[in-house]
């Protein structure tokens, strides 16, 4: 991230907008890149302006906070801004950066905004669907009521669960409303194998390979995890990591 911190503001309220604005403006590194007022005007944003950090609203006429990231192909350092301190256990299990009950208070804000500043997050670039993401990119990952920031590295393996996909990632696993295709096509090429007709594995999460019945694999994860490898990709395994 660069000394200058590129923040967008998102809040269905003008009012507020324009007092976290004025906030902003006290701290010459601080650059306030935008505003927007509801859910699809802060996903448009988002993609656009590709802000450091987003001062996001939990509540909104048109949906939350968690709607506007769930509709992202990443995410920027997210720190929520609410009336509602009831929210606050569901934004750090998704593992925001800070949050923030209103009326904002200038010496909270600006330690989110010093912590955001030297946090390694990449902004959200603006991807176009088909891009692939880098392992550095940040996703915004959610499973019915339960919401998490996932670095694309932190990706364990992905396996088919009836016609969605689940993400196994840290101690955590969630069900994705996409196909195991769909979501191959977005990961870093270099980065996942598909080790079988049904799992995606995340290569740099291996710490064992063992021959199995059939020429072909079994792979222990870093988390005692196991993956089957089948004859038909053991070829392009072992090509891969040079066996």
């Amino acid at each position: 991230m660069n000394d200058l911190l590129r923040v967008l503001i998102v809040d269905d309220a003008r009012l507020a907008r324009q007092e976290l604005r004025t906030l902003l403006s006290a701290w010459p590194w601080v650059q306030c890149v935008g505003e927007a007022d509801d859910v699809p005007a802060a996903r448009a944003s988002i993609t656009t302006l590709a802000p450091d950090l987003v001062l996001l609203d939990v509540q909104m006429p048109t949906g939350s906070g968690f709607d506007v990231l769930d509709g992202l192909e990443t995410v920027p350092a997210v720190v929520f801004v609410t009336a509602y301190d009831t929210y606050a256990v569901r934004a750090f299990q998704a593992n925001a950066l800070d949050y923030l009950v209103k009326p904002v208070e200038a010496p909270r804000l600006l330690d989110a905004l010093q912590r955001a500043r030297q946090r390694e997050v990449p902004a959200a670039p603006p991807l176009a669907s088909g891009n692939r993401l880098n392992p550095q990119d940040q996703v915004f990952v959610r499973d019915g009521e339960r919401c998490w920031f996932v670095a694309v590295g932190e990706i364990r393996r992905l396996v088919v669960d009836g016609n969605y996909t689940r993400l196994w990632f840290r101690d955590q696993n969630a069900l994705l409303a996409r196909s195991l295709s769909a979501l191959e096509a977005r990961l870093p090429a270099d980065m996942f194998f598909r080790a079988n007709r049904n799992t995606l594995v995340n290569l740099r999460r291996i710490r064992s390979v063992t021959p199995s019945v059939g020429d072909g694999y079994d792979l222990a994860l870093d988390d005692g995890s196991e993956v089957e490898v089948s004859r038909r990709q053991a070829r392009e395994l072992r090509e891969r990591m040079a066996l």
